[in-house]
């Protein structure tokens, strides 16, 4: 099933810190969810052999109006969940190298808002790539990242003394809303499939895909 690998994974024990172990039910029913909709999304696409998108697939089952409907929320969706993870990247910038700022025409810009617009400055370019190949060692990149990280906290936990502990709450209600919004964003990337399907030659490999 299709799993953002970096914020995603590390985003997990968080979200079971703050909901409790039974919360782990949430991640499965999201996956689970998110498994249908894309074979679903198959069963639309089988159907015409020109829908190509989301947008596509709305103007089938609703016309022009759901067409537009449908773009809007997709679009809503897109710059949404880039606002969020540049927001991640600001708190975590931030807890990083604290009391960090600039100066512009007598303007003070420090903390999270000054690692919101560098990082934003930073991913800007990438959108202006017309050679998709390119995006694909950009994303490369990022899944080589998270198994740097992924590495380092086991080093650590494994090595420095800090270990495995069996411990934490069973549930915690108080904090299943962020426990599920996070589990959301682990599987946010619905736009993307009828793209990855359409990119594929044999279609029938669709499932073995999601699965890796």
């Amino acid at each position: 099933m299709l799993f953002i690998s970096g914020v995603g994974i590390l985003s997990v024990p968080y979200a079971l810190a703050l909901g409790g172990w039974l919360s782990i039910i949430l991640l499965f029913i999201i996956a689970s969810s998110t498994l249908y909709i894309g074979l679903l999304i198959k069963r639309c696409m089988d159907v015409d052999p020109n829908i190509r998108s989301y947008t596509d697939i709305g103007e089938l089952a609703f016309g022009s109006k759901g067409r537009m409907v449908v773009s809007i929320f997709m679009n809503m969706e897109v710059y949404l969940v880039v606002t969020s993870f540049l927001i991640v990247e600001g708190d975590n910038l931030q807890n990083l190298l604290p009391n960090m700022g600039f100066e512009i025409a007598g303007l003070r810009i420090g903390g999270k808002q000054m690692f919101v617009i560098i990082v934003g400055l930073i991913i800007l370019p990438t959108i202006w790539l017309n050679d998709m190949s390119i995006r694909s060692y950009i994303s490369t990149s990022g899944v080589l990242t998270s198994i740097i990280i992924l590495g380092l906290i086991s080093w650590v936990a494994m090595s420095d003394g800090i270990g495995f502990h069996e411990n934490g709450t069973l549930h915690n209600w108080n904090g299943i809303a962020t426990t599920m919004s996070l589990f959301d964003l682990c599987y946010c990337d619905h736009h993307v499939f009828p793209t990855l399907y359409t990119s594929i030659k044999n279609k029938n490999q669709l499932t073995n895909v999601k699965q890796k």
